[in-house]
């Protein structure tokens, strides 16, 4: 093993081997668990920062292990996969720090933290899977490690969520298995990286490759929250907020979408998928879920709620743009890769500081709620902003390149559904914007969880306020050498050519 193998192993290790040993912790070893936590994500992050570098130097990070005859497990470091495992460490960083906080009084943390960490290893390994068969085994290695988080509550309504998010979740395993193990048969090792796998396959297995392409859209779909596979991700709220940011953000949903990229971009490569007439679909289904998802967000009340159809809808701004099929359009949805992430979760983080410090669960219970609690309810309203798309939020930079590159496609149709899809944005966003800051106060709130000097315990305020200025920054500096969009005209340029 080199040392580029070696370092993408590190990276794996350095968030692993903390939660391995916050398992054998007693329960009460605060410190040092928190030491563990905040010390394997910085070593993380150090280390992602070491591959980018490489990346940029023009250096291969790759390591294979041989289990059987055509059967590896592989690890490579291409530009996208440096996309998400970086946006993964970083919000990772941010997250566990938001956890140690707002989790400091409850109990089973250790149980939490050694399956948070273990949830972040298994992401990183979805991100730098370097074929199908090690994508796979991560993948579905996701979901065991994220169904304790569900649960961690142990009511019996998280309990009932969980058992809602397993059927949905190994119901999708199980197709994407029949889809990864049919296409092993017909192209034989699937790496990522290389020549698109199926587009070598002859063209006498054509409609099999059709076939097998919507498996794998219906088994990635369920973590991608695509409709009418999305009903687990409402359910699942009952979640504390750290774990709802991570599932929102950083761990689940995006593992489905970053699987749909790979196999748009990898697997078939986007010009043979256009070809089989395959990216059509993809983009109708995409358009449903975009405007489905903002329709149910708009009935609910319950915050949580109302941001979980938010993701349903997001998310298939991804896929919209990598289904579009011109360089643009997959510009606006592998940057919206990025720029969601940040603003769900601020949002998220936002959300959960309501919910801890003034048991504010509901839309309706929001009135006046700015003047009590006024940094988190700015962090709040930059997150909706960039939702909605206004400039110079990320937000705005997601829709533009979407926007331009359904022009540059004459797909005016895409162009229809992003204008509605904004319109319903601010229609579910706005409205708890200005209960917010300039509706009188009618409710009484708890104030379960008010510092002296502080509207709450700063390691729940800081993230949030870190995100939202990364919101600004990464719209503001968009065209700037080392930025999110910098990096996907890097990966578009490796897929569409100069």
């Amino acid at each position: 093993m080199n040392w580029g193998g070696l370092l993408l192993v590190m990276i794996l290790l350095s968030s692993l081997v903390p939660g391995l040993i916050i398992f054998a912790l007693p329960e009460k070893s605060n410190r040092p668990r928190t030491f563990l936590n905040l010390g394997g994500a910085f070593l993380k992050l150090l280390l992602i920062l070491v591959m980018i570098i490489g990346i940029y130097q023009g250096r291969q990070f790759a390591v294979r292990w041989q289990l059987l005859p055509g059967l590896e497990l592989a690890l490579n470091s291409d530009p996208l996969a440096a996309l998400f495992s970086t946006l993964s460490t970083v919000l990772w960083l941010l997250t566990t720090i938001y956890a140690v906080g707002y989790l400091e009084q409850s109990p089973n943390r250790r149980q939490f933290f050694g399956y948070f960490s273990i949830c972040v290893t298994v992401t990183v390994g979805i991100a730098l899977a370097g074929n199908l068969i090690t994508f796979f085994l991560f993948y579905e290695l996701l979901t065991l490690t994220t169904y304790p988080l569900v649960t961690h509550r142990g009511t019996r309504e998280a309990l009932a969520a969980g058992r809602v998010y397993l059927a949905y979740t190994l119901s999708g395993g199980a197709v994407l298995l029949v889809a990864v193990a049919w296409l092993q048969v017909l192209a034989g090792p699937v790496a990522f990286g290389g020549p698109p796998a199926a587009a070598a396959v002859p063209a006498t297995h054509e409609l099999q490759l059709i076939v097998i392409f919507f498996l794998f859209i219906a088994g990635l779909g369920v973590k991608a929250a695509l409709v009418p596979l999305h009903g687990w991700l409402p359910r699942a709220m009952v979640a504390p907020a750290p774990v709802s940011a991570l599932l929102h953000a950083v761990a689940v949903v995006k593992a489905g979408v970053f699987g749909i990229i790979r196999i748009v971009h990898d697997v078939y490569g986007v010009p043979f998928a256009a070809g089989l007439n395959l990216l059509l679909p993809l983009a109708i289904l995409a358009s449903l879920s975009i405007i489905y998802g903002s329709l149910c967000a708009l009935r609910e009340d319950d915050l949580k709620k109302r941001l979980a159809y938010s993701t349903v809808s997001q998310l298939s701004y991804i896929i919209l743009g990598v289904s579009v099929a011109g360089p643009l359009a997959a510009m606006g949805g592998l940057v919206h890769l990025v720029h969601q992430g940040l603003m769900k979760i601020t949002l998220f983080f936002c959300a959960g500081n309501l919910a801890e410090t003034l048991g504010v669960h509901r839309i309706s219970e929001m009135r006046g709620i700015a003047r009590r609690m006024p940094l988190t309810m700015a962090a709040f309203s930059v997150g909706a902003l960039g939702m909605i798309g206004f400039p110079p939020m990320a937000g705005f930079v997601s829709k533009w390149y979407l926007g331009m590159g359904a022009l540059e496609a004459d797909k005016m149709w895409v162009v229809a559904i992003l204008a509605v899809s904004t319109v319903l944005n601010a229609a579910y966003f706005l409205p708890i914007l200005i209960q917010a800051w300039f509706k009188p106060q009618e409710s009484t709130w708890s104030e379960q969880g008010t510092t002296a000097r502080l509207e709450t315990h700063w390691m729940l305020l800081v993230p949030p306020l870190v995100t939202a200025f990364l919101v600004v920054a990464v719209g503001l500096l968009a065209n700037a050498q080392i930025s999110p969009l910098a990096w996907v005209k890097l990966i578009i340029g490796l897929e569409y050519g100069p």
